[in-house]
């Protein structure tokens, strides 16, 4: 979609070049959902793209990833076997709604600062203890949880003329064991509910919900729960009105598949135990 109102793009070549924010400003990577709908009031973009930011930095502290990262790039890493959830990456960058012109294009760091409750990037970084690097206007840098950034739908933790510079995935939640659990009205329509399950080598058990509520919900147990301690967990943690709803799932449904799903995980998990 042509953007009619905008009357400047800036291409930085590294952070020194990014202007100063003002109102009517945006930030570009892939531009997926920027140029998918009319933007009232947006005036100038400012391209992240030239930055030259490295997509994947592989370390023995774990996987980086920069915020232009695309997720067709990072749905083609080949990761360490050492690494026992590296299968989950390929299962989140995969249950985007989208061709794969879309995931070519769309960003690790766009997923996350889009906030859409079915975004899977959300749902990847939040099960594996995302760390997200925030630059600051002022030149200086702060980290979030993934949890703490993502607020709500279309909503974050970013202030104006923020900038999310990378996600840091730590190699102890790398070395989890993983289930994933995804459900949606249609065949190929967005996440309704996505659910991840880990479970580390010690034995703590942890579960992710998103799509299905509005902002990511994690529930970390000591150790793999029984069902009614984890149908409790679940209720305890989501309220009634934390619930999401839209077209693409009432929330009573969405409550009811998320139980379904978690109960799902904990099978799975609880199997790997014996």
């Amino acid at each position: 979609m042509d953007l009619n109102t905008v009357e400047a793009v800036l291409r930085p070549r590294g952070r020194a070049d990014l202007p100063r924010w003002r109102p009517g400003d945006a930030w570009l990577a892939g531009g997926t959902w920027l140029f998918s709908e009319p933007q009232a009031g947006l005036s100038r973009l400012v391209d992240l793209t030239g930055l030259g930011w490295r997509d994947v930095e592989i370390s023995e502290e774990g996987l980086s990833l920069a915020a232009t990262c695309t997720i067709a790039a990072l749905d083609r890493l080949d990761l360490s076997p050492d690494w026992v959830a590296a299968p989950l990456v390929g299962q989140c960058c995969r249950a985007l709604l989208g061709s794969f012109k879309i995931r070519t294009m769309a960003t690790v760091g766009g997923n996350l600062c889009m906030a859409l409750p079915a975004g899977p990037m959300i749902a990847l970084a939040a099960a594996l203890d995302g760390s997200c690097l925030i630059w600051t206007p002022e030149g200086g840098e702060r980290s979030l949880s993934t949890l703490a950034l993502v607020r709500g739908p279309q909503e974050t933790a970013l202030g104006p003329g923020e900038v999310l510079r990378r996600i840091d995935l730590p190699a102890a939640a790398l070395r989890r064991r993983t289930a994933f659990r995804r459900i949606s009205l249609s065949p190929n329509g967005r996440s309704a509910a996505l659910l991840i399950g880990t479970l580390d080598p010690g034995g703590a058990f942890a579960l992710t919900v998103t799509a299905s509520v509005r902002r990511p919900v994690r529930l970390d147990l000591g150790a793999l729960p029984g069902e009614a301690e984890l149908l409790g967990a679940l209720a305890a943690a989501i309220p009634p009105g934390l619930w999401y709803d839209d077209v693409h799932g009432a929330p009573d449904w969405r409550a009811h598949v998320t139980r379904l799903l978690a109960e799902e995980i904990r099978v799975e998990l609880g199997g790997a135990l014996r």
